[in-house]
Protein backbone atom coordinates (compact mmCIF):
# COMPACT_ATOMS: atom_id res chain seq x y z
CA UNK A 1 0.00 0.00 0.00
CA UNK A 2 1.33 3.47 -0.76
CA UNK A 3 0.86 6.55 1.32
CA UNK A 4 -1.14 9.38 -0.86
CA UNK A 5 0.76 12.82 0.23
CA UNK A 6 -1.26 16.01 -0.01
CA UNK A 7 -0.29 17.83 -3.60
CA UNK A 8 1.22 15.05 -4.92
CA UNK A 9 1.43 14.66 -8.61
CA UNK A 10 -0.38 11.88 -10.34
CA UNK A 11 3.04 10.99 -11.89
CA UNK A 12 4.35 11.22 -8.89
CA UNK A 13 1.90 8.98 -7.09
CA UNK A 14 2.00 6.46 -10.03
CA UNK A 15 5.38 6.45 -9.61
CA UNK A 16 5.72 5.11 -5.86
CA UNK A 17 2.96 3.18 -6.24
CA UNK A 18 4.91 0.71 -9.15
CA UNK A 19 7.95 1.35 -6.71
CA UNK A 20 6.21 -0.42 -3.52
CA UNK A 21 4.22 -2.82 -6.09
CA UNK A 22 8.25 -4.07 -7.50
CA UNK A 23 9.40 -4.07 -3.89
CA UNK A 24 6.63 -6.11 -2.61
CA UNK A 25 8.22 -9.07 -4.57
CA UNK A 26 10.84 -10.66 -1.77
CA UNK A 27 14.57 -10.96 -3.36
CA UNK A 28 14.58 -14.82 -3.78
CA UNK A 29 11.63 -14.67 -6.33
CA UNK A 30 12.94 -11.61 -8.32
CA UNK A 31 14.52 -13.21 -11.60
CA UNK A 32 18.42 -13.33 -11.89
CA UNK A 33 19.47 -10.91 -14.43
CA UNK A 34 20.87 -13.60 -16.66
CA UNK A 35 17.78 -15.33 -16.80
CA UNK A 36 15.45 -12.80 -17.60
CA UNK A 37 13.97 -13.61 -21.50
CA UNK A 38 15.06 -10.46 -23.72
CA UNK A 39 12.25 -8.07 -24.78
CA UNK A 40 12.26 -9.70 -28.17
CA UNK A 41 11.22 -12.70 -27.02
CA UNK A 42 7.49 -12.85 -27.71
CA UNK A 43 6.67 -15.84 -25.72
CA UNK A 44 7.30 -15.76 -22.55
CA UNK A 45 4.99 -19.16 -21.38
CA UNK A 46 7.66 -21.11 -21.73
CA UNK A 47 10.02 -19.49 -19.18
CA UNK A 48 9.12 -21.31 -15.94
CA UNK A 49 9.97 -25.13 -17.50
CA UNK A 50 13.04 -23.57 -19.74
CA UNK A 51 14.38 -21.81 -17.25
CA UNK A 52 15.76 -23.89 -14.67
CA UNK A 53 14.78 -21.76 -12.22
CA UNK A 54 11.79 -23.22 -10.81
CA UNK A 55 12.13 -26.38 -9.05
CA UNK A 56 10.68 -29.79 -10.56
CA UNK A 57 8.32 -29.67 -7.31
CA UNK A 58 6.91 -26.09 -8.19
CA UNK A 59 6.67 -26.61 -11.49
CA UNK A 60 4.56 -29.96 -10.87
CA UNK A 61 2.05 -27.94 -8.09
CA UNK A 62 1.60 -24.65 -10.68
CA UNK A 63 1.10 -27.47 -13.43
CA UNK A 64 -2.09 -29.21 -11.80
CA UNK A 65 -5.40 -27.40 -12.42
CA UNK A 66 -7.35 -26.88 -9.43
CA UNK A 67 -9.93 -29.68 -8.99
CA UNK A 68 -6.66 -31.74 -9.06
CA UNK A 69 -5.33 -29.31 -6.15
CA UNK A 70 -8.03 -29.72 -3.96
CA UNK A 71 -7.64 -32.99 -3.76
CA UNK A 72 -4.58 -33.31 -3.02
CA UNK A 73 -5.20 -30.91 -0.29
CA UNK A 74 -7.86 -32.95 1.29
CA UNK A 75 -6.17 -35.91 1.14
CA UNK A 76 -2.73 -34.26 3.20
CA UNK A 77 -0.27 -35.33 0.24
CA UNK A 78 0.05 -31.53 -0.47
CA UNK A 79 0.21 -28.83 2.64
CA UNK A 80 -1.05 -25.05 1.54
CA UNK A 81 2.10 -23.55 2.26
CA UNK A 82 3.41 -25.50 -0.69
CA UNK A 83 0.94 -25.13 -2.90
CA UNK A 84 0.43 -21.31 -1.91
CA UNK A 85 4.85 -20.87 -2.16
CA UNK A 86 4.89 -22.48 -5.24
CA UNK A 87 1.89 -19.71 -6.87
CA UNK A 88 3.48 -16.57 -5.67
CA UNK A 89 6.60 -17.69 -6.62
CA UNK A 90 5.52 -17.69 -10.39
CA UNK A 91 3.01 -15.44 -9.93
CA UNK A 92 6.18 -13.53 -8.98
CA UNK A 93 7.52 -14.11 -12.24
CA UNK A 94 4.67 -13.79 -14.77
CA UNK A 95 4.85 -9.87 -13.37
CA UNK A 96 8.13 -9.43 -13.93
CA UNK A 97 7.58 -10.79 -17.93
CA UNK A 98 4.21 -9.33 -18.40
CA UNK A 99 2.82 -7.12 -15.63
CA UNK A 100 0.27 -8.33 -14.75
CA UNK A 101 -0.58 -7.53 -11.15
CA UNK A 102 -1.58 -4.49 -9.35
CA UNK A 103 -1.14 -5.68 -5.53
CA UNK A 104 1.29 -8.48 -3.83
CA UNK A 105 1.09 -9.83 -0.65
CA UNK A 106 2.16 -12.74 -0.41
CA UNK A 107 3.40 -12.82 3.43
CA UNK A 108 -0.43 -12.39 4.15
CA UNK A 109 -0.79 -15.35 1.44
CA UNK A 110 1.46 -17.67 3.54
CA UNK A 111 0.44 -16.64 6.75
CA UNK A 112 -3.43 -17.98 5.95
CA UNK A 113 -1.76 -21.23 4.54
CA UNK A 114 -0.16 -22.00 7.70
CA UNK A 115 -3.26 -21.45 9.69
CA UNK A 116 -5.38 -23.46 7.36
CA UNK A 117 -2.03 -26.64 7.24
CA UNK A 118 -2.71 -26.31 11.45
CA UNK A 119 -6.12 -26.99 10.74
CA UNK A 120 -5.78 -30.07 8.81
CA UNK A 121 -3.42 -31.09 10.95
CA UNK A 122 -5.59 -30.76 14.14
CA UNK A 123 -8.40 -31.92 12.42
CA UNK A 124 -7.82 -34.04 9.92
CA UNK A 125 -10.22 -32.71 7.75
CA UNK A 126 -10.18 -29.56 5.30
CA UNK A 127 -11.80 -26.22 6.32
CA UNK A 128 -13.84 -26.27 3.17
CA UNK A 129 -14.32 -27.29 -0.31
CA UNK A 130 -11.69 -24.57 -1.24
CA UNK A 131 -9.01 -25.49 1.70
CA UNK A 132 -6.07 -24.34 0.88
CA UNK A 133 -6.47 -22.95 -2.96
CA UNK A 134 -4.85 -20.07 -4.09
CA UNK A 135 -6.99 -17.86 -5.76
CA UNK A 136 -6.22 -14.81 -7.42
CA UNK A 137 -8.85 -11.34 -7.53
CA UNK A 138 -9.43 -9.19 -10.04
CA UNK A 139 -8.03 -5.49 -8.51
CA UNK A 140 -11.65 -4.40 -8.22
CA UNK A 141 -12.44 -6.87 -4.98
CA UNK A 142 -12.08 -5.38 -1.89
CA UNK A 143 -9.75 -6.74 0.78
CA UNK A 144 -9.44 -5.03 4.00
CA UNK A 145 -6.01 -2.92 4.51
CA UNK A 146 -5.38 -3.41 0.17
CA UNK A 147 -5.93 -0.37 -2.18
CA UNK A 148 -8.35 -0.91 -5.35
CA UNK A 149 -7.35 1.63 -7.60
CA UNK A 150 -8.71 -0.06 -10.32
CA UNK A 151 -6.19 2.14 -12.67
CA UNK A 152 -7.23 5.84 -11.31
CA UNK A 153 -4.24 7.57 -9.30
CA UNK A 154 -6.99 9.48 -7.33
CA UNK A 155 -7.80 5.87 -5.29
CA UNK A 156 -4.04 5.28 -4.61
CA UNK A 157 -3.49 4.53 -1.03
CA UNK A 158 -7.20 4.41 0.20
CA UNK A 159 -7.42 0.74 1.23
CA UNK A 160 -10.35 -0.87 1.50
CA UNK A 161 -12.29 -1.33 5.06
CA UNK A 162 -14.36 -4.23 4.43
CA UNK A 163 -13.75 -7.74 2.01
CA UNK A 164 -16.02 -7.91 -1.14
CA UNK A 165 -18.97 -10.80 -0.29
CA UNK A 166 -17.24 -13.02 -2.97
CA UNK A 167 -14.06 -13.10 -0.87
CA UNK A 168 -15.89 -13.02 2.38
CA UNK A 169 -17.19 -16.38 0.59
CA UNK A 170 -14.39 -17.52 -0.64
CA UNK A 171 -12.46 -17.22 2.39
CA UNK A 172 -15.00 -19.30 4.24
CA UNK A 173 -14.54 -21.85 1.63
CA UNK A 174 -10.56 -21.86 2.91
CA UNK A 175 -9.02 -20.17 -0.14
CA UNK A 176 -5.97 -18.33 0.03
CA UNK A 177 -5.33 -14.84 -1.82
CA UNK A 178 -2.21 -13.89 -2.51
CA UNK A 179 -2.73 -11.11 -5.43
CA UNK A 180 -4.75 -8.75 -7.43
CA UNK A 181 -4.47 -8.51 -11.03
CA UNK A 182 -3.90 -5.13 -13.12
CA UNK A 183 -7.39 -3.79 -14.99
CA UNK A 184 -7.50 -0.78 -17.55
CA UNK A 185 -8.12 2.62 -16.59
CA UNK A 186 -11.95 2.73 -14.73
CA UNK A 187 -12.30 -0.91 -16.04
CA UNK A 188 -13.73 0.53 -18.90
CA UNK A 189 -11.07 -0.20 -21.71
CA UNK A 190 -11.04 -3.48 -23.29
CA UNK A 191 -6.85 -3.53 -23.45
CA UNK A 192 -5.45 -3.74 -19.93
CA UNK A 193 -3.65 -0.76 -19.56
CA UNK A 194 -3.64 2.46 -17.10
CA UNK A 195 -1.67 5.25 -15.81
CA UNK A 196 -0.67 3.58 -13.18
CA UNK A 197 1.24 0.73 -13.64
CA UNK A 198 0.83 0.85 -17.93
CA UNK A 199 -0.19 -1.78 -19.97
CA UNK A 200 -0.73 -5.68 -19.31
CA UNK A 201 1.11 -8.01 -22.13
CA UNK A 202 0.11 -11.30 -23.28
CA UNK A 203 2.43 -14.59 -22.18
CA UNK A 204 1.30 -16.29 -25.07
CA UNK A 205 3.18 -13.07 -27.70
CA UNK A 206 3.94 -10.19 -25.54
CA UNK A 207 3.10 -8.18 -28.67
CA UNK A 208 -0.59 -8.74 -28.15
CA UNK A 209 -3.19 -7.49 -25.99
CA UNK A 210 -4.25 -10.04 -23.33
CA UNK A 211 -7.48 -8.36 -23.26
CA UNK A 212 -9.61 -6.27 -20.59
CA UNK A 213 -10.78 -5.60 -18.46
CA UNK A 214 -9.95 -8.94 -16.86
CA UNK A 215 -7.07 -9.30 -18.70
CA UNK A 216 -4.26 -9.28 -15.69
CA UNK A 217 -5.79 -12.50 -14.13
CA UNK A 218 -5.90 -14.42 -17.83
CA UNK A 219 -2.31 -13.25 -18.40
CA UNK A 220 -1.45 -14.50 -14.75
CA UNK A 221 -2.99 -17.28 -15.45
CA UNK A 222 -2.01 -18.13 -18.74
CA UNK A 223 1.43 -17.96 -17.53
CA UNK A 224 0.66 -20.80 -15.11
CA UNK A 225 0.90 -18.30 -11.60
CA UNK A 226 -2.87 -18.96 -10.63
CA UNK A 227 -4.74 -21.86 -11.72
CA UNK A 228 -8.17 -19.91 -10.85
CA UNK A 229 -8.91 -16.23 -10.88
CA UNK A 230 -12.40 -13.97 -10.29
CA UNK A 231 -12.86 -11.43 -12.53
CA UNK A 232 -15.92 -9.15 -13.50
CA UNK A 233 -18.30 -8.54 -16.77
CA UNK A 234 -19.96 -5.34 -17.91
CA UNK A 235 -19.28 -5.72 -21.48
CA UNK A 236 -17.13 -9.06 -22.06
CA UNK A 237 -14.57 -8.02 -19.34
CA UNK A 238 -14.58 -12.25 -18.26
CA UNK A 239 -15.04 -13.29 -21.76
CA UNK A 240 -12.42 -10.83 -23.99
CA UNK A 241 -9.23 -11.53 -21.79
CA UNK A 242 -10.42 -15.41 -21.70
CA UNK A 243 -10.26 -15.66 -25.63
CA UNK A 244 -7.07 -13.56 -26.19
CA UNK A 245 -5.42 -15.37 -24.02
CA UNK A 246 -6.93 -19.29 -24.83
CA UNK A 247 -8.58 -20.03 -21.41
CA UNK A 248 -11.70 -20.55 -20.07
CA UNK A 249 -14.40 -18.03 -18.62
CA UNK A 250 -17.46 -17.99 -17.18
CA UNK A 251 -19.85 -15.22 -17.56
CA UNK A 252 -23.20 -15.97 -15.34
CA UNK A 253 -26.13 -13.99 -15.45
CA UNK A 254 -26.87 -11.18 -12.85
CA UNK A 255 -27.32 -12.92 -8.82
CA UNK A 256 -26.06 -16.07 -9.45
CA UNK A 257 -22.63 -14.85 -7.45
CA UNK A 258 -22.56 -12.04 -4.70
CA UNK A 259 -21.55 -8.82 -6.41
CA UNK A 260 -21.25 -6.68 -3.43
CA UNK A 261 -17.88 -4.92 -2.32
CA UNK A 262 -15.98 -4.74 -5.61
CA UNK A 263 -15.35 -1.25 -7.21
CA UNK A 264 -16.89 -0.99 -10.57
CA UNK A 265 -16.03 1.44 -13.19
CA UNK A 266 -19.39 3.04 -13.30
CA UNK A 267 -20.85 3.11 -9.89
CA UNK A 268 -24.86 2.65 -9.08
CA UNK A 269 -25.05 1.83 -12.93
CA UNK A 270 -27.70 -1.36 -13.29
CA UNK A 271 -29.52 -0.73 -16.85
CA UNK A 272 -26.94 -3.43 -17.41
CA UNK A 273 -25.59 -5.16 -14.49
CA UNK A 274 -21.74 -5.92 -14.22
CA UNK A 275 -21.08 -9.67 -12.76
CA UNK A 276 -18.71 -11.40 -11.42
CA UNK A 277 -17.00 -14.96 -12.70
CA UNK A 278 -14.19 -17.44 -13.19
CA UNK A 279 -11.53 -17.78 -15.19
CA UNK A 280 -9.23 -20.54 -15.48
CA UNK A 281 -7.46 -23.10 -17.65
CA UNK A 282 -9.69 -25.91 -17.20
CA UNK A 283 -13.57 -25.95 -17.51
CA UNK A 284 -13.89 -28.53 -14.65
CA UNK A 285 -12.08 -25.66 -12.04
CA UNK A 286 -15.17 -23.07 -13.54
CA UNK A 287 -17.42 -25.80 -12.45
CA UNK A 288 -15.83 -26.51 -9.25
CA UNK A 289 -15.80 -23.12 -8.57
CA UNK A 290 -19.17 -22.03 -9.42
CA UNK A 291 -20.47 -25.11 -7.36
CA UNK A 292 -18.28 -24.23 -4.66
CA UNK A 293 -20.37 -20.57 -4.40
CA UNK A 294 -23.55 -21.33 -5.18
CA UNK A 295 -23.40 -23.78 -2.14
CA UNK A 296 -22.98 -21.52 0.50
CA UNK A 297 -26.46 -20.13 -0.71
CA UNK A 298 -25.05 -16.17 -1.00
CA UNK A 299 -28.68 -15.42 -1.01
CA UNK A 300 -28.90 -15.04 2.43
CA UNK A 301 -26.49 -13.03 2.97
CA UNK A 302 -26.27 -11.00 -0.35
CA UNK A 303 -29.57 -9.42 -0.76
CA UNK A 304 -29.06 -9.21 -4.67
CA UNK A 305 -28.40 -13.05 -5.14
CA UNK A 306 -30.57 -15.15 -6.07
CA UNK A 307 -31.99 -18.21 -4.32
CA UNK A 308 -31.14 -20.97 -6.71
CA UNK A 309 -29.08 -24.31 -5.53
CA UNK A 310 -26.76 -26.23 -7.74
CA UNK A 311 -28.44 -28.27 -10.48
CA UNK A 312 -26.97 -31.27 -11.42
CA UNK A 313 -25.77 -30.50 -15.06
CA UNK A 314 -27.35 -34.26 -16.24
CA UNK A 315 -30.88 -33.50 -15.60
CA UNK A 316 -30.42 -30.29 -17.51
CA UNK A 317 -29.36 -31.27 -20.93
CA UNK A 318 -31.26 -32.70 -23.63
CA UNK A 319 -31.36 -36.58 -23.80
CA UNK A 320 -30.57 -36.80 -27.41
CA UNK A 321 -27.95 -34.32 -29.02
CA UNK A 322 -28.12 -30.65 -28.62
CA UNK A 323 -29.59 -28.04 -30.82
CA UNK A 324 -27.34 -25.21 -31.30
CA UNK A 325 -27.82 -21.75 -33.64
CA UNK A 326 -24.45 -20.46 -34.99
CA UNK A 327 -24.16 -16.90 -35.19
CA UNK A 328 -21.34 -16.42 -37.82
CA UNK A 329 -21.63 -12.67 -37.54
CA UNK A 330 -23.73 -10.17 -35.43
CA UNK A 331 -24.62 -8.11 -38.74
CA UNK A 332 -21.62 -5.41 -36.90
CA UNK A 333 -18.42 -6.61 -37.69
CA UNK A 334 -17.33 -9.63 -39.63
CA UNK A 335 -15.15 -11.87 -37.49
CA UNK A 336 -11.45 -11.93 -38.72
CA UNK A 337 -10.49 -14.87 -41.18
CA UNK A 338 -8.64 -17.27 -38.47
CA UNK A 339 -12.38 -16.37 -36.19
CA UNK A 340 -14.29 -17.91 -39.23
CA UNK A 341 -12.66 -20.88 -40.18
CA UNK A 342 -12.32 -21.64 -36.09
CA UNK A 343 -15.92 -21.04 -36.41
CA UNK A 344 -16.40 -23.28 -39.70
CA UNK A 345 -14.43 -26.37 -38.25
CA UNK A 346 -15.72 -26.44 -34.84
CA UNK A 347 -19.08 -26.89 -36.45
CA UNK A 348 -18.48 -29.29 -38.57
CA UNK A 349 -17.08 -31.17 -36.19
CA UNK A 350 -20.11 -30.98 -34.41
CA UNK A 351 -22.37 -31.65 -37.29
CA UNK A 352 -20.59 -34.93 -37.49
CA UNK A 353 -21.24 -35.87 -34.16
CA UNK A 354 -24.92 -35.59 -34.59
CA UNK A 355 -26.05 -32.23 -33.49
CA UNK A 356 -28.72 -30.44 -35.13
CA UNK A 357 -27.20 -26.90 -36.65
CA UNK A 358 -28.98 -23.81 -37.89
CA UNK A 359 -28.07 -20.54 -39.13
CA UNK A 360 -28.74 -17.90 -36.50
CA UNK A 361 -29.20 -14.65 -38.59
CA UNK A 362 -29.56 -11.51 -36.72
CA UNK A 363 -30.68 -8.50 -38.80
CA UNK A 364 -30.30 -5.58 -36.73
CA UNK A 365 -30.71 -7.19 -33.63
CA UNK A 366 -28.01 -7.04 -31.80
CA UNK A 367 -26.81 -3.54 -33.48
CA UNK A 368 -29.76 -2.52 -31.27
CA UNK A 369 -28.35 -4.66 -28.35
CA UNK A 370 -24.79 -2.85 -28.32
CA UNK A 371 -26.42 0.56 -28.97
CA UNK A 372 -28.50 0.08 -25.60
CA UNK A 373 -24.83 -0.77 -24.04
CA UNK A 374 -22.88 1.96 -25.54
CA UNK A 375 -25.39 4.28 -24.17
CA UNK A 376 -25.41 2.77 -21.06
CA UNK A 377 -21.83 3.50 -20.93
CA UNK A 378 -22.18 7.42 -21.27
CA UNK A 379 -25.30 7.93 -19.62
CA UNK A 380 -23.50 9.85 -16.74
CA UNK A 381 -21.92 11.91 -19.59
CA UNK A 382 -18.42 10.25 -17.84
CA UNK A 383 -18.56 12.03 -14.80
CA UNK A 384 -17.87 8.64 -12.92
CA UNK A 385 -14.37 8.41 -14.54
CA UNK A 386 -13.95 12.56 -14.82
CA UNK A 387 -14.28 12.99 -11.02
CA UNK A 388 -11.75 10.35 -10.23
CA UNK A 389 -9.25 11.60 -13.01
CA UNK A 390 -10.08 15.64 -11.54
CA UNK A 391 -9.13 14.65 -8.50
CA UNK A 392 -4.80 14.23 -9.13
CA UNK A 393 -5.19 15.83 -12.30
CA UNK A 394 -4.62 12.20 -14.03
CA UNK A 395 -5.15 12.98 -17.87
CA UNK A 396 -8.10 11.00 -19.73
CA UNK A 397 -6.22 8.01 -21.57
CA UNK A 398 -6.82 7.96 -25.41
CA UNK A 399 -8.93 4.86 -24.97
CA UNK A 400 -11.50 6.32 -22.62
CA UNK A 401 -12.15 9.84 -24.26
CA UNK A 402 -15.02 9.12 -25.87
CA UNK A 403 -16.34 9.08 -22.18
CA UNK A 404 -15.93 12.60 -21.74
CA UNK A 405 -17.83 13.68 -25.36
CA UNK A 406 -21.57 13.07 -23.82
CA UNK A 407 -24.03 14.59 -22.09
CA UNK A 408 -25.33 13.15 -18.57
CA UNK A 409 -29.02 11.49 -20.05
CA UNK A 410 -31.92 12.59 -17.92
CA UNK A 411 -33.98 10.51 -15.80
CA UNK A 412 -37.05 10.15 -18.43
CA UNK A 413 -34.29 9.12 -21.39
CA UNK A 414 -33.14 6.35 -19.09
CA UNK A 415 -36.28 5.07 -18.72
CA UNK A 416 -37.14 4.95 -22.38
CA UNK A 417 -34.06 3.25 -22.79
CA UNK A 418 -34.87 0.64 -20.05
CA UNK A 419 -37.79 0.29 -22.38
CA UNK A 420 -36.14 -0.92 -25.12
CA UNK A 421 -33.99 -2.82 -23.75
CA UNK A 422 -37.08 -4.70 -22.15
CA UNK A 423 -38.51 -5.03 -25.32
CA UNK A 424 -35.27 -6.43 -27.03
CA UNK A 425 -35.18 -8.58 -24.25
CA UNK A 426 -38.45 -10.40 -25.68
CA UNK A 427 -37.83 -10.33 -29.20
CA UNK A 428 -34.58 -12.52 -28.79
CA UNK A 429 -35.89 -14.61 -26.21
CA UNK A 430 -39.10 -15.55 -28.57
CA UNK A 431 -37.32 -16.25 -31.72
CA UNK A 432 -34.74 -18.20 -28.78
CA UNK A 433 -38.13 -20.08 -28.05
CA UNK A 434 -39.31 -19.95 -31.58
CA UNK A 435 -35.92 -21.97 -32.69
CA UNK A 436 -36.17 -24.50 -30.00
CA UNK A 437 -32.46 -23.51 -29.24
CA UNK A 438 -30.20 -25.25 -26.91
CA UNK A 439 -27.19 -22.93 -27.14
CA UNK A 440 -25.98 -20.62 -29.33
CA UNK A 441 -22.26 -20.76 -30.63
CA UNK A 442 -20.03 -17.59 -32.42
CA UNK A 443 -17.20 -15.57 -32.05
CA UNK A 444 -16.23 -14.31 -28.54
CA UNK A 445 -14.10 -11.27 -30.00
CA UNK A 446 -13.60 -10.75 -33.61
CA UNK A 447 -9.97 -11.80 -33.12
CA UNK A 448 -7.32 -14.13 -31.59
CA UNK A 449 -5.82 -11.42 -30.13
CA UNK A 450 -4.34 -8.57 -31.64
CA UNK A 451 -1.64 -6.00 -31.30
CA UNK A 452 -1.72 -3.71 -28.75
CA UNK A 453 -3.95 -0.80 -29.26
CA UNK A 454 -6.28 -2.20 -31.99
CA UNK A 455 -8.61 -4.13 -29.82
CA UNK A 456 -12.12 -2.83 -31.45
CA UNK A 457 -15.88 -4.50 -31.19
CA UNK A 458 -17.18 -5.83 -27.96
CA UNK A 459 -20.30 -6.58 -29.87
CA UNK A 460 -19.86 -10.50 -29.70
CA UNK A 461 -19.85 -10.65 -25.81
CA UNK A 462 -21.62 -7.03 -24.45
CA UNK A 463 -24.79 -7.78 -26.02
CA UNK A 464 -25.29 -11.16 -23.49
CA UNK A 465 -24.57 -8.54 -21.45
CA UNK A 466 -27.41 -6.87 -22.55
CA UNK A 467 -29.89 -10.40 -22.65
CA UNK A 468 -28.41 -11.01 -19.58
CA UNK A 469 -27.56 -14.58 -20.78
CA UNK A 470 -25.16 -17.30 -19.43
CA UNK A 471 -21.79 -17.49 -21.63
CA UNK A 472 -18.72 -19.58 -21.75
CA UNK A 473 -15.48 -18.51 -23.77
CA UNK A 474 -13.77 -21.58 -24.39
CA UNK A 475 -10.41 -22.78 -26.83
CA UNK A 476 -11.30 -24.40 -29.95
CA UNK A 477 -8.70 -25.93 -30.47
CA UNK A 478 -7.93 -24.42 -33.96
CA UNK A 479 -4.79 -21.92 -34.00
CA UNK A 480 -4.17 -18.61 -36.06
CA UNK A 481 -2.11 -19.67 -39.18
CA UNK A 482 -1.45 -16.66 -41.77
CA UNK A 483 -0.85 -19.10 -44.51
CA UNK A 484 -4.54 -19.89 -44.40
CA UNK A 485 -5.74 -16.60 -42.63
CA UNK A 486 -5.24 -14.30 -45.61
CA UNK A 487 -7.11 -10.54 -45.38
CA UNK A 488 -10.55 -10.32 -46.68
CA UNK A 489 -9.77 -8.72 -49.76
CA UNK A 490 -7.02 -11.14 -50.35
CA UNK A 491 -9.61 -13.88 -49.90
CA UNK A 492 -12.15 -12.51 -52.24
CA UNK A 493 -14.58 -11.43 -49.75
CA UNK A 494 -14.60 -7.97 -49.01
CA UNK A 495 -18.46 -6.69 -48.18
CA UNK A 496 -17.42 -4.85 -45.11
CA UNK A 497 -20.36 -4.26 -42.69
CA UNK A 498 -19.21 -0.61 -41.03
CA UNK A 499 -16.86 1.71 -40.27
CA UNK A 500 -15.83 -0.59 -37.49
CA UNK A 501 -15.69 -3.64 -39.28
CA UNK A 502 -13.35 -1.86 -41.97
CA UNK A 503 -11.17 -0.44 -39.42
CA UNK A 504 -11.08 -3.99 -37.47
CA UNK A 505 -10.15 -5.94 -41.39
CA UNK A 506 -7.87 -2.89 -42.50
CA UNK A 507 -6.06 -3.26 -39.33
CA UNK A 508 -5.73 -7.13 -39.22
CA UNK A 509 -2.20 -8.44 -39.42
CA UNK A 510 -2.24 -12.75 -39.81
CA UNK A 511 1.75 -12.19 -39.29
CA UNK A 512 1.60 -10.54 -36.20
CA UNK A 513 -1.11 -13.38 -34.30
CA UNK A 514 0.30 -16.50 -35.99
CA UNK A 515 0.23 -19.27 -33.73
CA UNK A 516 -2.01 -17.93 -31.33
CA UNK A 517 -5.12 -20.21 -30.54
CA UNK A 518 -8.74 -18.81 -31.47
CA UNK A 519 -11.59 -19.26 -28.73
CA UNK A 520 -15.38 -19.07 -29.48
CA UNK A 521 -17.99 -18.46 -27.23
CA UNK A 522 -21.27 -20.76 -26.34
CA UNK A 523 -24.19 -19.22 -24.81
CA UNK A 524 -27.08 -20.14 -22.83
CA UNK A 525 -30.36 -18.61 -21.63
CA UNK A 526 -30.77 -16.18 -18.26
CA UNK A 527 -29.63 -18.12 -15.57
CA UNK A 528 -28.33 -21.31 -17.28
CA UNK A 529 -25.15 -21.54 -15.79
CA UNK A 530 -25.14 -25.13 -14.93
CA UNK A 531 -26.22 -25.96 -18.52
CA UNK A 532 -23.91 -23.60 -20.82
CA UNK A 533 -20.80 -25.64 -18.28
CA UNK A 534 -22.44 -28.60 -19.05
CA UNK A 535 -23.19 -27.98 -23.12
CA UNK A 536 -19.83 -26.80 -23.19
CA UNK A 537 -18.09 -30.01 -21.79
CA UNK A 538 -19.95 -31.49 -24.62
CA UNK A 539 -18.94 -29.67 -27.55
CA UNK A 540 -15.00 -29.90 -26.03
CA UNK A 541 -15.48 -33.84 -25.85
CA UNK A 542 -17.01 -33.47 -29.49
CA UNK A 543 -14.20 -31.31 -31.20
CA UNK A 544 -11.72 -33.20 -29.65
Amino acid sequence: MTKMDAGESWLDLAAKKRASLGNSIPLEWQIPADLVPPETQDDVTTFPAASGWFTDNELAITGLSAVELLAKLASGSLTSVAVTSAFCKRAAAAHQLTNCLSEIFFDKALETARRLDEHFAQTGKPLGPLHGLPISLKDCFNLVGIDSTVGLTASIGKPATEDAAIAKLLRSLGAVFYVKTNVPTSMMIAETVNNIFGRTLNPKNRRLTCGGSSGGEAALILFGGSMLGVGTDLGGSLRIPAACTGIFALRPSYGRFPAGGFRGGLQGQETVEPVIGPLARSLNDIEAFSKAVVSTQPWRSDPKSLPIPWREPADLLPPAALKIGVLWHDGVVLPTPPVTRALRIVVEKLQAAGHTIINWVVGNEHACGLSILGRTFVADGGDSVRVELEQTGEPWRPELEYCADFEEMGCAELWQMHLERNAFRQRYLDKWNEHGLDALLCPTTPFSSVEHGKFRHIGYTGVFNVLDYSCVSFPSGVFVDSALDVPLAEGGESTLLSESCVAIHEGYNPDAAHGMPISLQLVARKLEEERVIAMCKVVMDDIA
